[in-house]
């Protein structure tokens, strides 16, 4: 989970590696493939979707962590996608929904907007740096 006050915006994130596996399946999303499918539980079951959404803003607002009804964002962070294919068949299905889809290609990008950036002096911008040049 992640909670942006500006926004008031909490992200709800599901990560899955898959690095050295054939990678997440647009069949896990497009209800071919139940098996698939749940591997990927808060983005298929609406209902239980619904519940841990609620339940974990309540918990979250109970502690004070975040403001009344922020808006909600359910996020997919993979380490990689079977095809280009299937990538861009995901990237349509979670638009649609308002969902954001945070795969390898989102990562390069925003690692080399970072590398590019000027001198700063923190270990996240270095290692930015390390990881795109060449």
């Amino acid at each position: 989970m992640a909670y942006k006050a500006s926004l008031n915006r909490v992200l709800i994130v599901e990560c899955k590696s898959y690095l050295d596996s054939y990678g997440v399946r647009f069949s896990g999303f497009d209800g071919s493939n139940p098996r698939v499918a749940k591997r990927y539980k808060l983005f298929n079951d609406e209902t239980l979707r619904y519940v841990v959404q609620n339940r974990m803003i309540r918990q979250m607002s109970e502690a004070g962590l975040v403001s009344e009804e922020p808006d909600v964002t359910l996020a997919l962070a993979c380490g990689k996608i079977v095809s280009e294919s299937d990538r861009e068949q995901l990237q349509v299905h979670f638009d649609e929904r308002g969902w954001m889809l945070w795969d390898k290609e989102w990562l390069l990008q925003r690692l080399m907007r970072m590398a590019a950036a000027g001198y700063e002096n923190s270990a996240v911008a270095v290692t930015a740096k390390l990881l795109v040049r060449d």
